[in-house]
C-alpha cells in the first residue's frame, strides 16, 4: 500500500486552520492540500482541545472547537510523566503532545513553536518534529519529485486530451481495448497523466503513454504479484507519422526517471508481441522480460531494483537489465555522448 502518514498537528497549527479571519501561509495550505490528495492523517491531541476552551474569546472558541471535529483526535494514552502540580497549562500541553510523540503516536509533530522544538531536542526526537515548511517540503519530495522533461515530450493530464479522443490516432488502441473511452474518461477524472509527444507544437498528438503507480499488483492470469510499488504503463502508442523518431526510447527514458523519482521496484506492461512486434522488440532491447500472459496480451516486467544488484553478468547486460544502476569499473569501457546528440532522430 501507498504510505500514509499521521501528522499530529499543534495548536499554532489548528488555530489558523479554523479560524477563518486568518489567512493560510501558502507552505500550510500546500501541505493540507497534499495530506488530503494522498491520504495521510491530520490528527490533533486532546490537550489540544483542552488548549482551545482555554481561550476567552467565547465565539472564536466556539467556533474553532466545532470545526476541530473534522480532523481526528489521538486516542488519549497513559498520562504524561513529566507534568507536575507546579506545571503551567501550556507547559503541560506541549509536554502531553511531545510524550505521545515519543510514544510513536504519530509519524511527526507539525508545529511552529520554538520551545517544543527545544524542547524535542532535548528529548531526542528532533528529527520527527516539524515546522510547517520542512514539513511541506517533505511532502512536496514524496509526492511532486517534479515533472519529467525530454526532448519534445509533454506530462499532460488525461482530461486535457478528452477533445482527442475522436481522432484516428486512437482508433487501433480502441479496436484492441473495448469500452476505451470510458476507461479514458474515468481515469482522467481521477487525475491521471500521460506523456504526449507532438511532431508540431500545437497539433495533434502523435504518440502517447498513459501511466500509474501500483502496488502489489496481481499482473498475470496466472497469478504473479509484483511486490511493492511499480510503475504501470497503461497504453504506449507511437503513431505510424512519427515511427523511426525513436519516441519510444524517450517514453521509456521518462519512465526510468519516474521509477527512480517514486522508488519503484519495477516497470511493467501489457503488450501484444503479434499486433505490436516493434513495441514487444523494444521492450526486449530495454530489459524488460515476458512473465506471463494477461488476458490476449503478454505481461512485460523491467526489474527497478532500489540498490544495485551485487550480480556477476556482462558489463551491457546488466546496463540492460538494471538501468539506471550499471557496472563501471576501470575494466568497463564506456563511450561519451555529446549533450547535444538528437535523441528523436
Amino acid at each position: 500500500m501507498p504510505l500514509r502518514l499521521r501528522f499530529l498537528l499543534d495548536t499554532n497549527i489548528l488555530i489558523p486552520l479554523q479560524d477563518s479571519m486568518i489567512a493560510l501561509e501558502p507552505s500550510l495550505a500546500n501541505f493540507i492540500r497534499l495530506c488530503n490528495a494522498h491520504g495521510h492523517q491530520l490528527l490533533y491531541h486532546p490537550a489540544s482541545a483542552a488548549d482551545i476552551r482555554r481561550d476567552a474569546d467565547i465565539d472564536r472558541r466556539r467556533r474553532m472547537l466545532a470545526r476541530l471535529r473534522q480532523y481526528g483526535q489521538l486516542e488519549p494514552g497513559p498520562p504524561c510523566p513529566w507534568n507536575t502540580p507546579d506545571t503551567s497549562p501550556n507547559d503541560a500541553c506541549d509536554n502531553d503532545i511531545l510524550f505521545a510523540l515519543q510514544r510513536n503516536a504519530a509519524h511527526a509533530l507539525i508545529t511552529e513553536d520554538q520551545r517544543i522544538h527545544r524542547r524535542a531536542r532535548a528529548l531526542g526526537i528532533a528529527d520527527n518534529v516539524y515546522f510547517i515548511q520542512a514539513a511541506d517540503e517533505w511532502l512536496r519530495r514524496l509526492h511532486e519529485p517534479g515533472a519529467i522533461q525530454l526532448p519534445n515530450i509533454q506530462e499532460v493530464e488525461l482530461h486535457t486530451l478528452d477533445g482527442q479522443l475522436a481522432l484516428p490516432f486512437f482508433n487501433s488502441v480502441r479496436a484492441d481495448y473495448d469500452g476505451f473511452d470510458d476507461w479514458f474518461r474515468r481515469k482522467a477524472r481521477e487525475g491521471r497523466r500521460a506523456w504526449i509527444y507532438r511532431s508540431d507544437v500545437g497539433q495533434d498528438i502523435d504518440a502517447i503513454c498513459i501511466y500509474a503507480v501500483q502496488t502489489n499488483e496481481l499482473i498475470t492470469d496466472e497469478g504473479r504479484v509484483l511486490e511493492g510499488d511499480a510503475l504501470k504503463l497503461c497504453t504506449f502508442k507511437v503513431g505510424d507519422k512519427v515511427r523511426g523518431r525513436k519516441i519510444g526510447e524517450l517514453f521509456l527514458r521518462a519512465a526510468f526517471k519516474y521509477a527512480t523519482q517514486h522508488r519503484c521496484r519495477s516497470i511493467f506492461l501489457h503488450a501484444n508481441a503479434e499486433r505490436q512486434i516493434h513495441l514487444a522488440v523494444l521492450l526486449e532491447d530495454f530489459g524488460f522480460s515476458r512473465v506471463g500472459s494477461y488476458q490476449n496480451d503478454g505481461v512485460y516486467v523491467k526489474e527497478h531494483p532500489l540498490q544495485p544488484p551485487d550480480v556477476q553478468i556482462e558489463p551491457f547486460e546488466y546496463a540492460r537489465r538494471y538501468y539506471p544502476h550499471y557496472l563501471s569499473g576501470i575494466d568497463v569501457r564506456k563511450v561519451s555522448v555529446s549533450a547535444a546528440t538528437d535523441l528523436t532522430g
